[in-house]
């Protein structure tokens, strides 16, 4: 979903707890931090992916870019949710040609939506392979509602930047991985971002996407269950959450809230494990893989691992991308590193992509 070219852009993530940006500069041996930064958004002004409050996500863009000093005014930006659908499909042979005159018609078999709602792109991954019946080709079709496009665009240029291309969490999130970690050519990896409101699940091997997933639940369950549990405000619920104790609960009155929201988060998980292994032709997954704030809550990654039986690893998104420690800390890379995958994956993007 392209909307004009360039060749810089800046990498938006607006998240329904905080915006993160990344811009990156290409140098001689990969990639280098040109600015970076974090800004909270305010409760209740993006729920479920929705931007509810479009003047208060466009002034926390604008405070974003003005305290990291990011000058670039193009930006890629992301979606990710029930608006957005991503599916893998077998379709016969054909040119190009034909496949752009006819994939608004195959589309419409696979999308449950009006197609006139819809923008569309699409990739063709494999043309004859094996395993596949003669004479057909996979294509990876990818479709977002117009209005929830023009909701993220919108808060753009309100914030006095230039939309550039409207990507989906789940690609942004593998491009991170790959440019950080290589492309395997053999493991299955499962990558993970655990969000504030959601959870982004793309399953990847040989550099194709074999099937994403956005869950509508994410780090918000933990804060609501010890609100409610504990009798907390939404702040302490948010503290303790992170391991920080507060007057009147601590770590130990947390831990069982925590324990029973990490096994409604893993069910969940599961379903898209189970979903993936009934349509994907194979059950082989050799390695989980995650980021996100919600991936840092106190026994999760053990608890993946424990639940799937599988090695778990957090993606560090500036494994492979300089930081200058002249104007950023190690400190602050460690800090802006477990929820900025998103961002360095959408900043990687170049306009005339597919």
């Amino acid at each position: 979903m392209i909307f004009r070219r360039t060749n810089s852009l800046v990498g938006l993530d607006i998240g329904s707890s905080a915006v993160k940006a990344v811009e990156l500069r290409q140098v001689s041996n990969g990639y280098k931090v040109v600015a970076i930064g974090s800004e909270p958004v305010p409760a209740d002004c993006i729920v479920d992916g929705a931007i509810i409050d479009g003047g208060a996500v466009a002034d926390v863009i604008r405070q974003l870019f003005e305290r990291n000093g990011i000058k670039t005014k193009e930006v890629v930006a992301s979606l990710s949710g029930n608006a957005v659908i991503v599916k893998r499909i077998a379709l016969p042979l054909m040119s190009d040609e034909e496949l752009r005159e006819s994939i608004y018609w195959e589309a419409e078999q696979y999308i449950p939506f009006d197609i006139q709602d819809v923008n569309l792109d699409y990739q063709v991954l494999q043309a004859g392979s094996e395993g596949h019946e003669s004479g057909t080709m996979d294509v990876l079709l990818v479709a977002a509602k117009k209005e929830k496009i023009t909701d993220y665009t919108g808060v753009i240029s309100q914030a006095g930047r230039v939309p550039v291309v409207v990507d989906v969490d789940a690609f942004a999130l593998q491009n991170a991985f790959e440019v950080n970690y290589g492309v395997d050519m053999v493991r299955v990896a499962v990558l993970i971002n655990a969000g504030a409101s959601a959870i982004n699940i793309n399953i990847v091997e040989a550099g194709q996407s074999l099937l994403t997933r956005d869950i509508s639940i994410g780090g918000n369950a933990y804060t609501e269950a010890l609100q409610r549990d504990l009798s907390l405000t939404f702040d302490d619920a948010d503290l303790l959450k992170r391991g920080v104790p507060v007057e009147g609960a601590t770590l130990e009155d947390a831990a069982p809230v925590i324990r029973s929201v990490t096994d409604n988060l893993l069910l969940e998980i599961e379903k898209t494990f189970d979903f993936f292994k009934s349509t994907a032709g194979t059950e082989r997954m050799d390695q989980l893989v995650i980021c996100g704030g919600s991936a840092a809550i106190d026994g999760f990654a053990e608890a993946l691992a424990t639940r799937f039986d599988l090695p778990v690893s957090g993606l560090d998104p500036f494994r492979q991308i300089e930081f200058d420690t002249k104007k950023l800390t190690e400190e602050r890379r460690q800090e802006l590193a477990p929820t900025a995958a998103v961002a360095v994956g959408l900043a990687l993007r170049r306009a005339d992509d597919r």
